[in-house]
């Protein structure tokens, strides 16, 4: 095994295992959560969902690239490669897609009385289920061509129109309909990409102005960046900074995987390893937002009062 692979492999294992450790601690937290507390956040219901698709994203793609890498190439048969892939996918777009609801419902339930948003405060909970399920059922359908063009790399011996992704392989189309693929698949990143940002903004420009209007009533010995709304503004920031560094670039990788006839060993796996960065990372921003982790940070919004 060259040393090439082997620096992979751990990579990939090391992501696999903390990611997944990670995550799972956080899914039984909030299943303790749900059996001991009396009322539930809102946003815990998105949360869940969040953690289940990091789940499903790096088991369907940090497993089988692990195996790849520490010299595995056939283990999946073509039922298997056609899964990993719709499953991470569709992991994937839900990831991204539940960051994007979590940051509207946040955007709403903060905003001032007087604002726009005022009307869906109180309806907001009730629309956070058919949301989510929305998502779900967008990603599924979205991603409905990979279980079609991606098989197994046993069933390719006599066939040369393929691109090797290492462990499975899919069938090669013309430089047009790779483009209009790609493009198909950046479509929802992009666009839940921009309404996050927008929503993360709208956040902290709305957590600053409450700040500046209650400064005056906070005692002079404490220091400004121990304030819930200090603490929110920095999770905030945290979080949906490096959600949108690493799925922007995962999905400018995605594209140019998407286009290119014959991805190198490098791309391929550089790809993968993106994929799975914010999956890996996300449990323990949050934990980062609040260290006893039975106060999630978005407690602190929930709790301030914006007249």
């Amino acid at each position: 095994m060259a040393n090439s692979d082997l620096a992979i492999g751990m990579i990939f294992l090391t992501q696999t295992v903390v990611g997944i450790l990670g995550n799972l601690s956080l899914l039984c937290h909030y299943i303790i959560l749900y059996f001991t507390e009396y009322r539930l956040r809102s946003t815990d219901l998105i949360l869940r969902h969040l953690i289940v698709a990091n789940v499903s994203s790096l088991f369907c793609k940090g497993v089988p690239q692990t195996m790849a890498a520490f010299g595995w190439k056939h283990f999946l048969s073509d039922v298997g490669c056609k899964l990993v892939f719709f499953l991470h996918r569709v992991g994937r777009g839900m990831s991204i897609g539940s960051i994007c609801v979590l940051s509207v419902f946040q955007v709403i339930t903060i905003s001032h009385r007087n604002s726009r948003w005022a009307e869906l405060k109180v309806k907001a909970p009730n629309y956070i289920v058919p949301c989510i399920f929305l998502v779900w059922i967008l990603q599924v359908l979205v991603n409905i061509s990979f279980p079609i063009f991606i098989t197994d790399k046993l069933s390719d011996k006599n066939i040369t129109n393929r691109k090797d992704f290492l462990y499975c392989s899919s069938v090669r189309h013309d430089k047009l309909t790779d483009l209009l693929h790609a493009a198909l698949l950046s479509v929802p990143d992009v666009f839940c990409l921009g309404v996050m940002l927008w929503a993360s903004s709208t956040m902290v420009f709305i957590l600053y102005r409450h700040r500046q209007r209650v400064q005056h009533l906070h005692r002079t010995k404490i220091s400004p960046s121990s304030s819930p709304e200090s603490r929110a503004t920095k999770t905030i920031l945290l979080l949906m900074s490096t959600f949108a560094y690493f799925y922007a670039l995962s999905s400018v990788f995605q594209v140019f995987l998407s286009v290119l006839n014959n991805p190198d060993w490098f791309l391929v796996n550089i790809t993968a390893i993106t994929a799975v960065c914010f999956p890996t990372v996300f449990p323990f921003l949050l934990k980062n937002g609040d260290s006893s982790v039975s106060r999630l940070c978005f407690a602190w919004i929930r709790n301030i009062k914006i007249p």
